[in-house]
């Protein structure tokens, strides 16, 4: 049985707006902004420019079938999900340094062995050190001095 495109049995799917997208680019160019999403009669597009060492780029723009349906962005790793990344444990405010104005435990590029703090938490005005919880070089910290952070956020990668 051959199904004819657009036939109830078949849904169809919207085509890709190579202008829009092209449009939206430019303009993320022009504002400086780091995604911008756009949607119309049930398709979205997303373009999001992701900034690394080689410098801004933009990685993609993705149609949604439906309104309903999310949009998935095509990005870097998401932090969460990186085998070295360190969670916070608990619900509080993160320190990088043992004080204000001090030196932080770790900065990206450091090497750190088990055991040794990374970062301090402060939750119910008592400052819990968190420790390294395996060897390796410091590769992203996720977190600034002071941040308000959540139980199980990423704070910072380990690899």
């Amino acid at each position: 049985m051959v199904r004819k495109p657009g036939s109830p049995l078949m849904p169809k799917t919207p085509a890709i707006d190579h202008d829009l997208i092209r449009d939206l680019a430019k303009l993320l160019d022009e504002t400086g902004l780091t995604e911008i999403e756009f949607g119309r009669d049930g398709v979205s597009v997303r373009v999001a420019r992701h900034i690394g060492a080689s410098g801004p780029r933009t990685t993609h723009a993705e149609p949604a079938a439906a309104p309903a349906a999310t949009t998935a962005a095509v990005a870097p790793m998401d932090p969460a999900q990186h085998p070295g990344v360190v969670v916070s444990p608990m619900v509080g405010t993160a320190y990088r340094g043992p004080a204000p104005g001090a030196r932080p435990f770790v900065e990206v590029g450091t090497q750190v062995t088990t055991g040794e703090p990374l970062l301090i938490i402060e939750a119910m005005k008592t400052m819990n050190q968190i420790p390294a919880p395996r060897s390796g070089t410091v590769i992203q910290i996720l977190v600034d001095d002071g941040q308000p952070v959540e139980y199980g956020e990423p704070l910072l990668i380990i690899e």
